[in-house]
């Protein structure tokens, strides 16, 4: 099987799966199409060596039919990609797996449907050899909205690098307690502000933790200002930008891991990070990997998105249930090494595309984890 990877560029969170699928398929090419910004590059997203498998066309003026004829493939995958790249591909009926985050990370204007349903049918839904590939578990609802992949839609998402420790106990064991880090940019969708909210008050409350922020961005001087403001120097501390690999070794010292992003964040590779590295996540439930990624309770704590009394309420319980933290901590961890890495995505996908390939039109092969069937998921609290 020849697997053709379209996107904008080439990063750490492509690396892994294209890895995985390049030593499982007889040929695999990754295409980037456009030059990485700036702001990626500060935050470490340029920091790892280019594969001989990728194809960098960002900087020359390659059409469709001259991309066509530097690389073929029996099956392509495209995100953030021009639809030149695929037209090709689309003539001629190849299998093509369309993978994309939630489409409607802002309210949806309902007037719009008419054209939207238009424009989905001549972009997806009439191509028969279509599917998608959701990396987020909101995306499935935002397509079916207009009719599009229907019964065609397969859960995945992003595929940071999957540590398998020698020792899990060593691991927990190496956990500082009452440390709790929170890792993003600085933004107001991120809310890190809601953190040190939960900060002032377990503070106020008696409660001995250390609360590390890794990260830069628009807020960093407020944030700045409200530790100062509310005393919290002491426990709360603004790290700055890190390395990925630095990140990773802050996760595996740390107990508790926060996400507290709304919808708009689309996945978030630091999820499948922090669950790696054996952190009890409390994660808020609008977060695109959340509801494919955590089980309530089994594997990590989720909350109503914006809920800060919620938030608050399960990090003072796991401040004061370092057994509960472990269990959640270790299963995390187990998730991510057992389904949710790179290298099984590769050969479920591989898996999935044989039995598309040989003519059943909806495989149905996984009850759970990448390449398993998504299912409509709402955005409200459940």
């Amino acid at each position: 099987m020849k697997i053709l990877f379209i996107s904008n560029y080439f990063n750490h969170h492509q690396k892994y799966l294209s890895d995985s699928l390049n030593g499982m398929c007889e040929q695999y090419y990754f295409v980037a199409t456009s030059k990485m910004r700036e702001e990626r590059k500060k935050i470490g997203y340029g920091d790892i060596s280019i594969p001989n498998y990728v194809v960098d066309v960002s900087g020359e003026d390659v059409d469709a039919k001259e991309l066509d004829q530097i690389k073929e493939g029996d099956v392509v995958i495209t995100g953030s990609a021009p639809e030149k790249y695929i037209a090709k591909h689309q003539k001629e009926k190849k299998l093509l797996f369309r993978y994309s985050e939630r489409i409607y990370k802002e309210k949806y204007q309902w007037y719009k449907w008419p054209f939207r349903l238009i424009t989905f049918y001549k972009k997806y839904t009439r191509h028969r050899n279509n599917y998608l590939l959701c990396s987020s578990a909101f995306t499935y609802a935002d397509y079916a909205k207009h009719f599009s992949f229907i019964n065609k839609a397969y859960k995945w998402g992003y595929f940071p690098e999957t540590k398998k420790y020698s020792s899990i106990k060593s691991l927990m064991d190496n956990k500082k307690p009452s440390t709790i880090l929170w890792c993003g940019r600085f933004m107001g969708w991120k809310h890190p502000d809601d953190v040190l909210s939960v900060a002032k008050r377990l503070k106020a409350e008696g409660y001995h933790f250390e609360l590390n922020f890794i990260g830069t961005g628009e807020m960093e001087t407020v944030l700045q200002e409200r530790i100062v403001q509310n005393n919290l120097t002491d426990c709360v501390h603004l790290l700055g930008a890190m390395s990925p690999e630095g990140v990773r070794k802050h996760m595996e010292q740390s107990q508790i891991y926060l996400f507290t992003s709304d919808r708009r964040e689309g996945w978030g590779a630091v999820l499948n990070e922090a669950m790696n590295s054996g952190c009890a996540v409390i994660a808020s439930h609008a977060i695109g990997s959340v509801p494919f990624l955590l089980q309530n309770g089994e594997n990590g704590l989720i909350y109503q998105s914006g809920n800060v009394e919620m938030l608050y309420k399960k990090v003072k319980f796991l401040m004061e249930n370092n057994d509960e933290a472990q269990r959640l901590g270790k299963n995390a961890y187990a998730t991510i090494v057992n389904e949710w890495n790179a290298e099984e995505a590769a050969r479920r996908f591989m898996a999935l595309s044989e039995h598309i390939l040989a003519g059943e039109k909806y495989p149905d092969l996984y009850k759970s984890g990448p390449c398993s069937k998504a299912k409509i998921v709402k955005d409200n609290w459940f």
